[in-house]
């Protein structure tokens, strides 16, 4: 089923986008004012452990200066931009969301690094894509959004070169997962389906990937949440002057949700990476 940018805008955490620039604009930044990736590093990385997770795929997937890199489900282009400055990437950026991915182009032009990164409004299930094309793919809390993971893997496992690598953010659903956090999820995250870990490992296997690695994240995004949604609070004074009370207990309460599905039994957390299998001698 194709997905639907206004569906998705149920998890507030993609609502109030203007926030990252009224938060700028408190800086002192103009609209128009050029940026450096570290000023918008609290800012444009959506995903846990901010650049820290983009550093760390980086090294594990050994990315070097050159490499064609896609990122599915780019946000806000944050990791794009890292790819880019520090890894020396060239990055096509696959964003469902069009405020979003506007504001990501923006940002990207400001950082001066339009040149190495172009921005795609399109759904990765659907868009055309140039076949065996990419030395890696990489992707932070958007497959979670994309119920079919069968095509979705296939789809990333065509636009690989042999011998691609790609390396994922995602969650996965541990035994403990019932009724009521499941409808949190699906309410809450856009997220309709997550497989078990077993499970998982068997969709990727099926999808022709070898070599693959799955790391536990849960208690260490357990962890992290905890720390978001205290650090948050703390700040609802200073918040609620740049965004308002709207902008506030919208992303207060996407944060404490997410606290609670990861202190259940139900919702776990996982960094996988595998590898498409060089091309077959003939």
């Amino acid at each position: 089923m194709t997905r639907s940018h206004s569906q998705i805008k149920t998890m507030k955490l993609y609502t109030h986008v203007d926030r990252v620039e009224r938060e700028l604009g408190a800086r002192g930044f103009g609209l128009d004012d050029p940026l450096s990736i570290e000023t918008l590093f609290d800012l444009d990385q959506l995903h846990y452990h901010g650049p820290a997770a983009v550093r760390a795929a980086i090294d594990r997937l050994g990315l070097v200066e050159g490499d064609r890199v896609i990122d599915v489900g780019s946000g806000l282009g944050g990791p794009a931009r890292l790819l880019a400055a520090e890894g020396g990437c060239r990055v096509t950026a696959i964003e469902l969301q069009p405020d979003l991915n506007q504001l990501a182009a923006d940002l990207t032009r400001r950082t001066g690094l339009e040149e190495q990164i172009e921005h795609h409004c399109a759904d990765f299930l659907t868009i055309e894509q140039p076949g065996q094309h990419f030395d890696a793919l990489v992707s932070w809390l958007t497959f979670l959004h994309i119920p079919d993971r069968a095509a979705l893997l296939e789809r990333c496992f065509g636009c690989l070169r042999p011998g691609g690598s790609i390396l994922v953010e995602d969650f996965y659903a541990r035994p403990g997962l019932g009724p009521e956090h499941r409808a949190m999820l699906e309410n809450e995250v856009y997220c309709r389906a997550l497989p078990s870990w077993e499970r998982y490992r068997d969709q990727i296997e099926t999808a022709g990937f070898e070599r693959i690695e799955m790391e536990d994240m849960s208690a260490a995004w357990g962890r992290f949440v905890r720390d978001r949604l205290d650090e948050f609070l703390e700040r609802k004074a200073q918040y609620v002057a740049i965004h308002g009370h709207d902008a506030f207990q919208a992303l207060a309460h996407f944060y404490a949700v997410m606290v609670e599905l990861f202190q259940s039994d139900g919702l776990g957390g996982l960094r996988w990476c595998a590898r498409r299998p060089d091309a077959t001698p003939t």
